[in-house]
């Protein structure tokens, strides 16, 4: 029989969930079939949820298999963990704004019911509303003519600071521009959005403030958004002052004003939605007339998306571009304003996104010896130096150990020393560092001299938070300064035991190389064992940037093959060239042009592109395969920025290239 109704449960029994409770009570395609709680003894469960089966526990409700799709209403900092827990427990999930703390949680969680096949929605209720569709079908129209700037808000007064008050506390996220700043911005992208007939637009500047109380929260915030098509919204909220709350659209020839969008102009039972045309000194008054329960459409459009085997919601609703678009503009609010809340620190959170302890070193990626190094390292090194918060790297940093990688890519000047100060936090709240294998890297130009190295390092492991790195590399290499001064600066380090693995040169010619092993030779000084180049399946015709050096000639690869020296390749996937960016009638980057465009780098793009048809993986993956399978020490380091990313490069090990393939895909 096919099923009509989706069963849902609910976590997170409070006022919301109460209207979510009315919403399904006049959905036509879901009930509410159970809701779960800490405390099935409270008072209040009875009268809220009348009639409903109560669940001791959240964990039990993911486990029921009478429930089809869970809403989630807990606070926000629960948001994702449980949006992820119900992932992997095969349950759908509408999660209450804001979906996540940040862009970068929201994207894991998404990746997590991409995983599980399931349908993952924010519920904006007003999105949903048929108040919504009448606002876009009337900017549309040009019944004001072109719209120039928005303005909306959405603001009320507590009246007084209350430092544990979910709406206050740093520890539950709290703020108004988490709670309802959100709303004036979704509604300002849609808007924005819909002019150029999309369902969305994502502002190309973003600028906020905010007045913030003891707990470092705003107690009431502003920010400009500017969009691509010209127009400019004003958004503001608030939890200490009354806002107008009223959605203002001006136009080339009118204005339409919108009173508490968010709830069709009602309450949360009913908004009939009532929309004012002001033009021509006249205000014509508009209304939807809706009586069916704000909270129905909602639950309806989820519910049917799910029984079509959705995992998004259809537009007006928030896909999840849409979210995740959303949040990169709060994200961007709160750091404008110098909102960092206190569960997103190393200190406090210590555990992974869904709130486990980190989970064991082991996973797809595969260790493997490297000559100097004592212990075993991951086949690919992450490089990590585009995460600005601990929040947002830790999330990828926890991804990549529990599939296996422990070994990490810093250096002295990535994200001017943010990324190591990110991993010296990382390690310290998860107890990783003797299993982890770090890369520390100095002396870059124009700063690239011998007495560098060692007071650059001193800064580079304070902010690492560690007494040691496993493998150091000379960032750059300066052929004004004898070899030999290099080597022992670095030989120094070894003995004074703040180098303990292999070190050696990024970007080094092998005739530098071979300076510096027979100089070491000669004095009896540690010699170098390690290099950091470029290596691809596309050679590197020009430097990326001034002072690289590729080693994915033919003579260079010998000479690597000859003295076994272990090659950690920077842009080991050529940067997209192995992806839809490039192709020979593709000319609009000027980098993947100059450095990789040329008959020999296309024919190995046109064999990586047949083999990967074959294999039914994607051309970048047989990239990363073959810098993998080479008859030297040969490790890629990686860079992806999201969950998403990390998995598909991994994809790379389920290749195992023969000797024959590899030669195949750089001769034909």
């Amino acid at each position: 029989m096919t099923k009509t109704k989706i069963r849902w449960g609910i976590i997170g029994p409070g006022s919301i969930a109460k209207a979510f409770r009315g919403g399904l009570l006049d959905s036509e395609h879901g009930e509410l079939a159970a809701i779960a709680t800490r405390d099935p003894s409270r008072a209040s469960l009875a009268t809220d949820f009348p009639g409903i089966r109560v669940v001791h526990g959240y964990d039990a409700l993911l486990a029921d298999a009478d429930i089809d799709a869970v809403y989630i209403a807990v606070p926000h900092t629960g948001h994702a963990e449980w949006a992820i827990k119900a992932a992997e427990a095969g349950k759908h999930v509408l999660v209450e704004k804001p979906f996540a703390l940040s862009a970068h949680e929201a994207d894991a969680v998404f990746h997590a019911h991409r995983k599980a096949d399931t349908f993952a929605g924010e519920a904006f209720m007003y999105r949903l509303h048929p108040q919504t569709t009448k606002i876009i079908e009337l900017v549309k129209s040009g019944v004001i003519g072109e719209v120039r700037m928005i303005q909306s808000s959405f603001g009320f007064n507590m009246g007084s600071f209350q430092p544990e008050h979910r709406l206050f506390a740093s520890k539950l996220a709290g703020g108004g521009i988490m709670d309802v700043g959100c709303y004036p911005v979704s509604m300002a992208r849609l808007l924005a959005g819909a002019v150029d007939g999309k369902p969305f637009a994502d502002p190309v500047k973003v600028s906020g403030t905010a007045a913030l109380n003891a707990e470092g929260t705003d107690d009431t915030a502003a920010a400009i958004l500017t969009f691509g098509n010209g127009i400019v919204a004003q958004v503001s909220c608030a939890v200490m002052a009354n806002l107008d709350n009223v959605l203002h659209i001006h136009g080339s020839q009118g204005r339409i004003d919108v009173p508490d969008f968010w709830f069709a102009g009602g309450n949360r039972d009913q908004g009939l939605g009532k929309i004012e045309i002001v033009k021509g000194g006249k205000t014509e008054s508009v209304s939807v007339n809706e009586s069916r329960h704000v909270y129905s459409f909602e639950a309806d459009a989820a519910s049917k998306a799910i029984l079509e085997g959705r995992q998004e919601f259809a537009e007006p609703g928030m896909s999840w571009n849409d979210t995740l678009g959303n949040l990169r503009v709060l994200d961007k609010w709160r750091a404008d304003a110098g909102i960092e809340f206190s569960i997103e620190k190393s200190k406090t959170r210590l555990t992974t996104l869904d709130n486990r302890k980190l989970g064991a070193n082991t996973g797809i990626i595969p260790k493997r010896s490297i000559p100097g190094l004592s212990k075993q390292a991951s086949a690919v090194a992450l490089g990590f130096e585009d995460f600005k918060t601990f929040a947002s790297g830790a999330i990828l940093l926890d991804a990549f150990w529990e599939r296996g990688g422990n070994l990490f890519d810093t250096a002295f000047v990535y994200g001017g020393g943010y990324t190591e100060k990110l991993f010296g936090e990382w390690h310290t709240s998860r107890g990783t560092r003797e299993q982890a294998v770090l890369i520390g890297k100095g002396a870059h130009s124009p700063l690239c001299y011998p007495d560098v190295i060692g007071k650059q390092l001193t800064q580079s492991l304070d902010r690492l938070q560690t007494d040691y790195v496993d493998i150091y590399f000379m960032h750059r290499d300066n052929l004004d300064v004898p070899v030999g001064e290099f080597v022992d600066a670095m030989d120094a380090e070894v003995k004074a035991g703040r180098i303990r693995g292999p070190f050696g040169g990024s970007n080094w010619t092998k005739e530098r190389m071979d300076e510096a092993i027979a100089y070491a030779e000669r004095t009896g000084k540690t010699k170098p064992q390690a290099l950091s180049n470029n290596f691809a399946l596309a050679e590197m015709l020009d430097p990326i940037w001034d002072g690289c050096v590729t080693s994915s000639t033919p003579a260079y690869k010998q000479w690597l093959t000859d003295r076994q020296v272990a090659n950690f390749s920077w842009s080991s996937q050529a940067r997209g060239f192995f992806t839809d960016l490039a192709g020979r009638d593709k000319t609009y980057n000027e980098e993947l042009v100059r450095v990789w465009y040329n008959d020999q780098n296309f024919g190995r793009r046109d064999r990586a592109l047949q083999l990967a048809k074959e294999l039914g993986k994607s051309p970048i993956h047989v990239a990363l395969a073959y810098v993998l399978t080479q008859e030297f020490p040969s490790i890629p380091l990686i860079g992806p920025r999201r969950v998403l990313e990390l998995d598909d490069s991994l994809q790379a090990f389920d290749i195992k290239l023969s000797p024959e393939q590899v030669k195949w895909l750089e001769q034909g």
